[in-house]
């Protein structure tokens, strides 16, 4: 493996990985009392990056062959390369995607739910995975468009990712860990509830972030602008939970 190779590998992975990592200290940061450990956190950082997404890859194939869908195509070539989406791709990528990776997010803070001692951590878990989901996702869009646009493509998605759609996972995945918490915390059945506004916000950001495929002409700018300050919207009101729940002493054990 030569010197350029190594060095495209690491710019890969850092721009990919370090944003979504900035993001989880800001959330672990934003709670000031009862802070999850550290080891626990990136655990579930792991989950997210890896056994989440080989899940939901899994499980997209699998929903895709029950609904008999004759075309797989993956969230983010449609994204990028598909000129004339049909019926079929906008359903993988507003329905499907989200269904199926919102559920196997949230499995991580359900695999730690022992770890769950606030109705906060449900939030901050939840963020952990999500955030771990984005790196990976992000990273298979780098590389992508490194591959076959170059430098320019990868680095123009790439900023843009890193702030839309990594906080865009990492807030989905609050609000359906904060139902795991919820549930678990207060014997109540809030689990599912929660999970489907996760799935919904998902799908909404989608739709946003697709919008310039199915619609053209000034739309994809618009698109842009809406999904990034949903994103960032999402993300500022899952900061503002945390801190709203940290406050309250009436779950701590």
């Amino acid at each position: 493996m030569d010197q350029n190779t190594v060095l495209t590998l690491v710019l890969l992975l850092g721009s990919a990985f370090i944003p979504s990592l900035v993001y989880l200290v800001w959330v672990r940061n934003t709670e000031q009392h009862g802070k999850i450990p550290w080891g626990k956190l990136l655990a579930l950082f792991i989950w997210g990056a890896i056994f989440a997404v080989i899940m939901a890859i899994l499980l997209s194939v699998i929903l895709i062959g029950v609904l008999s869908m004759e075309v797989i195509q993956e969230e983010y070539v449609f994204l990028q390369r598909l000129q004339d989406p049909t019926i079929m791709t906008l359903v993988i990528v507003i329905v499907v995607a989200p269904i199926v990776e919102e559920f196997t997010k949230v499995m991580g803070v359900v695999s730690f739910k022992d770890s769950i001692l606030e109705l906060e951590d449900g939030l901050v878990m939840g963020a952990a995975c999500g955030l771990g989901f984005a790196a990976t996702e992000n990273l298979l869009y780098g590389a992508s468009a490194y591959i076959q646009y170059g430098f320019a493509s990868f680095a123009s998605i790439l900023l843009v990712r890193s702030i839309a759609s990594t906080l865009l996972h990492g807030s989905a995945s609050a609000v359906a860990g904060y139902g795991i918490s919820k549930g678990l915390l207060l014997k109540k059945h809030y689990a599912v509830p929660y999970y489907l506004l996760a799935v919904f916000m998902h799908g909404a950001y989608n739709y946003l972030a697709s919008m310039g495929l199915i619609y053209g002409g000034d739309i994809p700018l618009i698109a842009l602008v809406a999904a990034i300050f949903f994103s960032l919207i999402s993300f500022k009101l899952v900061r503002g939970k945390i801190k709203e729940l940290d406050k309250k002493v009436t779950y701590r054990k």
